[in-house]
């Protein structure tokens, strides 16, 4: 066997693996998003920014599995329900989505704030997980936005009912996210 063949031999015999196990367990049949629901918006000139900076989030929500909480202080993980990325990243996608399609920000990725004069908006998401107490999801985020001298902070919660399975947790998620985005572009454009 030639050296430049064994590459490829190895890429193959990898690849016929096939997904590696999460914790011992299958891997579920497909990842989850969040997805906007605001539709796409008419071109227009956009003359303010606004940069979203990814919340920070308390241990027990720093994966891609969703905390189910119990009491306040017992927690698992929805089983067959992975996430495509953290919550924290994907909740910071979806705000700057929705502030885009729905308001007359232009935003900008955190990466580019220093060349770009913007509102700022930093935050934590202290709430993404199942509450089995009350059977509903819940998404909580403590908003902070800075402009030059002027600060503001202001907390946002939204619940949906969920029965506690992947197919109702995951749907009832991306609609409590999608809330929380709402109220806080309405909140930062003064609506």
């Amino acid at each position: 066997m030639t050296r430049a063949a064994l590459p490829a031999l190895l890429t193959l015999t990898l690849a016929a693996c096939g997904l590696p196990k999460l914790g011992g367990e299958d891997p579920p049949p497909a990842l989850t998003t969040l997805a906007s629901t605001v539709p796409e918006p008419a071109p227009l000139v956009r003359e303010r920014a606004v940069t979203f900076a990814v919340p920070l989030t308390p241990e027990a929500l720093a994966t891609t599995r969703v905390a189910a909480v119990r009491g306040g202080t017992a927690v698992a993980y929805i089983q067959d329900l992975l996430l495509v990325d953290s919550p924290d990243r994907l909740f910071q996608q979806l705000v700057s989505e929705t502030v885009y399609r729905s308001t007359d920000l232009l935003v900008v990725d955190p990466r580019q704030q220093d060349q770009v004069p913007a509102l700022k908006v930093t935050g934590t998401l202290y709430r993404f997980d199942f509450d089995a107490d009350t059977r509903e999801v819940v998404v909580g985020y403590e908003a902070l936005w800075a402009d030059g001298g002027r600060v503001a902070s202001r907390r946002f919660e939204a619940r949906e009912p969920a029965v506690g399975y992947a197919g109702d947790v995951a749907p009832a998620l991306n609609r409590a996210a999608n809330r929380v985005a709402a109220e806080v572009a309405a909140w930062i454009t003064g609506g």
